[in-house]
């Protein structure tokens, strides 16, 4: 299987400023600074302190007009998922 298809497979939820799993990637009201998306595995492997990181850095250079915002180190997305 290639990895675009299992890309594509994953759970993507997005992540509100406070830490919390709001639903599903894409369904933000607010189109031009749209809330951090993660893989759900990944988003559930961090804390919500972490997961709150994470979406305030993506609003906040969002709201400078960046489109691509970097995640924090907690954040970054790797092949492996792992619970703490």
């Amino acid at each position: 299987m290639g990895e675009l298809k299992k890309w594509r497979d994953e759970k993507w939820v997005r992540i509100g400023t406070d830490g919390s799993i709001k639903g599903a990637c894409g369904t933000s009201k607010n189109k031009k600074n749209p809330d951090r998306c993660l893989p759900l595995k990944k988003a559930q492997s961090m804390t919500k302190e972490e997961r709150a990181k994470t979406a305030q850095k993506k609003k906040r250079f969002g709201r400078k007009g960046q489109q691509v915002v970097s995640n924090t180190p907690a954040g970054k997305v790797t092949k492996q998922y792992t619970k703490r």
